[in-house]
């Protein structure tokens, strides 16, 4: 016979009531965000404790403290302020750029900018030029991430705090975040991610401040807040793109609660379909359309300020361009008239189409065979092979061969100069695309005859309208094979030696690929004293600012895409939660210092094994209530399990939110991609000590002094006078001593492991081969090692 089950632990009988938490289908138990169950009394709520106030002092300290030390050092350009602080200067010169990245974070430094009287002069060109030779305000600049990442500090402590957890485990989330050498890396340079990760933290303690407001529905409160996590979402997500991982971290709690409003058992009565609509209505809002608009501001924002033609230019359309001041590509468009000689290059590559007399081999070192027909490749410099002649499908007669422009959808050929063929292609695979239509030459005599339609495409022009007319510069178009519908493309592999390592041009059955698209260069067969090519005074052009959204978008999803290639730095997402290799972000060989972008090895270590003991916790608790054990809350108190899954809960799926979807992404990544999570973690970390030291949460069940509405806008009635007491009350003071003993355990090891490696992470003192080395704990690949 088996043995009872001990006294400590209680069995789930298929019909007795658990005296944990309340059944899962009502609102405050099915909701995903905080750890708070109850709302504090307003003297609470505003932090009476001399305890809070005092390690909220220590905390605000230590945060600026650490980000502001030695933030003039050093006074050169580190590592991707090559790239922010240069658009912070494009922006003061109202010159065209582009970036992968949304414009706001860019256009906080520029506002910085503005404030001390900068203008923009120095362009932050190579890693390691100097800011005082140059006269740069740099430390202004830096003083704004330097700002946000010691407000992130604050909101991380605040954060724990309104999720109803003790000032030990508050302290603890938030000393993580201080001594976090990674995070002080970050916020101490002109870099984007102190703003990201401001803006992520503002947005998850705006909705716990929200959702604590639930009892008060529709009060202005209720919408200041509500209204406050939109916007920071709209900021998180309008500094980089992975800021939509906040939106769904908010949003999956948000589903979870609009879920628990449904419920008609809900504790705070059922709400009728019309008030569902009201929440529905009023979360779409705050959430979804001020976040949008905001988003959009942005845009507008940044294409109100960049005015002037610059570097950007070539990322955009034609359209586009003419929309900027000084755009050479606009001020030198010629019109194409049939019959003139042309160079032709593609937009992407930058080379020019091309041929010469070589033929294709007769086979292909996979054995496939060619057509030995002329060579047509890509070449990357000027040359006489590389005019083009563009000829009508049907000759205009003798006397009136010239003064017709080619336009929009017209059937044209074009004959190579060089060698007086006609360009073609035809059902024959290219050398490295099989599937990919051969480009060849063909003599006159062969491509007035039988190949007459193969050498026939039509001149798709993006964007064009219809009978626009064919220009220089900026008609950028599409080579589209009438009778096969492949388009003329290339790509950057070079070709074997039998043609000179050129680039290979083949047939693209994807015609609606942007690398399809190519530009004419050059008229060389056009005199200097043709009227044509007289330069007039040419008006800025207008576009509507959707049609300038979307193509910048697309522009930016694109190129973010490609950043596929090998970095010396780059790291997998695997690596990071184990902090196994950083970035060097600067070097000064005179002095051997060095800026290592590197995380606090003691802290990340412990914030990833206590996600792992997280995991562990609720895996280990559901499989004992799949046995009728109810062990978690018969050992911790009732209220427990739904302060563990709820509150801990969601600070582990917004780090799964800001961490998993990586492993999906093909570009290039870093571990600074980490940094959200990382602080997501520490989360994780401040809230496990409660769990740990048996502190016990506010129960559901407790109603607090003050009034609440009835959920529905109706009158607000009176609550019971019976409230718990602070975390400090709850605990008594050996636990408290229990859960402050933790921390300074954790805290020490962590200020340790920072101070350790300080010198990485400000770039001062510099380090002997010896000192180097004593650092190089995971094999980090330093500078001055030897």
């Amino acid at each position: 016979m088996a043995s009872a089950s001990p006294p400590s632990v209680r069995h789930r009988g298929p019909k007795k009531a658990t005296a944990s938490s309340p059944a899962p289908t009502s609102q405050d138990d099915d909701f995903g965000v905080v750890a708070a169950k109850v709302k504090r009394s307003t003297k609470r709520a505003a932090g009476s404790g001399w305890d809070y106030k005092v390690a909220l002092a220590v905390v605000t300290v230590l945060a600026f403290a650490t980000r502001f030390w030695g933030l003039s050092h050093p006074n050169e350009v580190v590592f991707d302020e090559v790239h922010f602080g240069k658009f912070a200067s494009y922006y003061l010169q109202r010159t065209y750029f582009f970036d992968v990245h949304p414009p706001f974070g860019k256009l906080l430094f520029a506002f910085m900018g503005w404030l001390v009287g900068y203008d923009g002069h120095f362009l932050f060109d190579n890693i390691g030029d100097s800011y005082v030779d140059n006269k740069v305000p740099y430390v202004a600049f830096r003083s704004v991430p330097a700002l946000l990442g010691a407000l992130t500090v604050i909101n991380v402590f605040l954060i724990m705090w309104e999720s109803g957890y003790s000032v030990p485990a508050a302290v603890l989330a938030a000393g993580l975040m201080i001594f976090d050498n990674a995070h002080i890396g970050q916020t101490r340079l002109i870099l984007l991610d102190a703003t990201l990760v401001f803006f992520m933290s503002l947005s998850v303690l705006s909705y716990i401040r929200f959702y604590k407001l639930r009892h008060e529905a529709f009060g202005r409160k209720w919408w200041k807040w509500l209204l406050l996590t939109g916007v920071s979402l709209s900021c998180v997500i309008s500094t980089k793109y992975v800021g939509a991982f906040t939106f769904f971290t908010i949003g999956s709690a948000v589903v979870i609660d609009l879920w628990g409003l449904l419920d008609i058992n809900r504790k705070g009565g059922a709400l009728t379909l019309p008030d569902f609509g009201k929440h529905v209505f009023a979360r779409a809002f705050g959430l979804i359309l001020v976040p949008f608009l905001l988003f959009l501001f942005w845009f507008q924002v940044h294409f109100a300020v960049l005015t002037r033609s610059g570097p950007g230019d070539d990322f955009m359309s034609p359209q586009f361009q003419e929309t900027l001041s000084d755009n050479l590509m606009v001020m030198q468009s010629v019109g194409i008239d049939y019959y003139d000689t042309i160079t032709i290059k593609h937009k992407e590559t930058k080379i020019y189409l091309h041929s010469h007399p070589d033929t294709y081999p007769l086979r292909y070192d996979d054995g496939r065979v060619s057509s030995q027909g002329q060579q047509v490749t890509g070449y990357p410099h000027n040359d006489t092979n590389n005019h083009w002649q563009i000829l009508p499908a049907k000759d205009y007669p003798e006397n009136s061969l010239f003064g017709h422009h080619v336009r929009n959808n017209e059937l044209i050929r074009l004959r190579h100069v060089g060698t007086d063929t006609i360009l073609l292609t035809h059902d024959v695979a290219s050398p490295y695309y099989p599937t990919n239509q051969e480009f060849t030459t063909v003599p006159l005599a062969e491509a007035n005859g039988d190949r007459y339609d193969d050498t026939l495409f039509e001149l798709k022009l993006d964007s064009g309208k219809d009978d626009q007319e064919f220009k220089s510069m900026s008609g950028h178009f599409k080579l589209v094979h009438h009778p096969t519908k492949v388009a003329m493309w290339t790509h950057v592999k070079p070709l074997p030696d039998w043609a000179y390592g050129q680039a290979e041009i083949n047939g693209n059955k994807n015609i609606q690929q942007s690398g399809n698209t190519w530009y004419v260069e050059d008229i060389p067969s056009l005199p200097e004293e043709n009227d044509r090519v007289k330069r007039e005074p040419r008006t800025v052009k207008t576009m509507p600012f959707y049609k300038k959204y979307f193509e910048l978008q697309r522009a930016m999803f694109f190129h973010n895409n490609a950043l596929t290639s090998s970095h010396p730095y780059a790291s997998s997402p695997i690596q990071w939660p184990f902090l196994l290799r950083g970035v060097s972000f600067w070097t000064h060989n005179d002095t051997r210092q060095q800026i290592y972008f590197l995380g606090n090895p003691v802290g990340w270590w412990i914030a990833s094994s206590v996600l792992a003991i997280f995991a562990g916790i609720v895996g280990a608790d559901q499989l004992s209530l799949r046995r009728g054990i109810d062990a978690l809350d018969e050992l911790w108190g009732p209220g427990t399990r739904s302060h563990l899954y709820n509150s801990v809960g969601f600070f582990f799926i917004a780090w799964a939110a800001h961490y998993l979807p990586f492993y999906l992404m093909g570009r290039q990544l870093f571990l600074h991609h980490y940094l959200p999570a990382h602080l997501a973690s520490c989360l994780v970390t401040g809230a496990l000590v409660e769990f740990i030291f048996n502190v016990e949460p506010l129960g559901v069940d407790d109603p607090v002094d003050g009034v609440v509405s009835d959920g529905k806008g109706g009158k607000k009635k009176p609550t019971s006078s019976r409230r718990r007491g602070s975390a400090r009350e709850r605990l008594g003071s050996q636990s408290l001593r229990a859960a402050w003993a933790a921390t300074v355990v954790v805290l020490s090891a962590v200020i340790w492991s920072w101070w350790f490696f300080v010198p990485l992470t400000y770039g001062k003192p510099g380090l002997d081969v010896a000192q180097v080395n004593a650092r190089k704990w995971l094999g980090y690949d330093l500078h001055f090692a030897k």
